[in-house]
């Protein structure tokens, strides 16, 4: 069983400027979990910009995920990697990682969701469960979609996609074991206010479990 907090999940997003310094505020925000997602960046860049994010998240003693790569988070001693669907395989990327780094999977089907837990995935993100600017073509994923996921298997599940701490409550009862958060914390004014306020709502609901 996975033993790390998956309550506040960042996720930053491509490209951001200043990104060490946005993280710092997310993490003193509440972030329990930080993923780097950089599609674009050259590998020795990606390495580099992965190396200053990973000395700010152990000196908050946040666990380090790297999105899609993990060559490059078993490179930098990442906590672990994630894999979104297509990104790449989760046999392969167990057997690079080995069995103590964490490794996520991306799952929009309990049919997907089924395969990760047997391929060795540790945890689930499963939505876009709203809108969200960051993958334009997902489409909203029922709550109704994701109950039966988080009901299919044995690994905590993480809600992603356009939540927010208006939007947030509406995963109440879901079975989820934490939300993933990218424009919610990354796009705001202030964002260490914007991910205490999203950690203080997935503790409530979190803590309401099915009531």
């Amino acid at each position: 069983m996975l033993q790390v907090d998956l309550t506040l999940y960042a996720i930053t997003p491509t490209g951001l400027p200043r990104l060490e310094l946005a993280v710092e505020q997310a993490l003193r925000g509440g972030v329990t979990m930080l993923q780097l997602r950089e599609k674009s960046l050259p590998d020795a860049d990606l390495y580099a910009l992965a190396c200053r994010i990973k000395r700010i998240t152990d000196a908050y003693k946040v666990p380090l995920i790297i999105n899609d790569r993990a060559d490059i988070a078993l490179s930098v001693n990442a906590a672990g990697a994630h894999l979104g669907q297509g990104d790449g395989d989760l046999l392969t990327a167990r057997k690079l990682l080995g069995p103590k780094k964490i490794l996520g999977a991306t799952a929009r089907t309990v049919e997907q969701a089924l395969a990760a837990e047997a391929a060795g995935a540790d945890y689930l993100g499963s939505g876009a469960l709203f809108s969200t600017g960051t993958k334009t073509d997902a489409l909203p994923m029922p709550r109704e979609a994701l109950r039966e996921i988080c009901g299919a298997v044995s690994l905590p599940v993480v809600a992603i996609g356009g939540i927010t701490t208006e939007n947030i409550t509406q995963l109440k009862g879901c079975g989820i074991a934490g939300v993933a958060v990218a424009a919610g914390i990354f796009g705001q004014a202030n964002i260490e206010f914007s991910a205490r306020g999203l950690r203080d709502r997935a503790n409530f609901i979190l803590q309401q479990g099915e009531t």
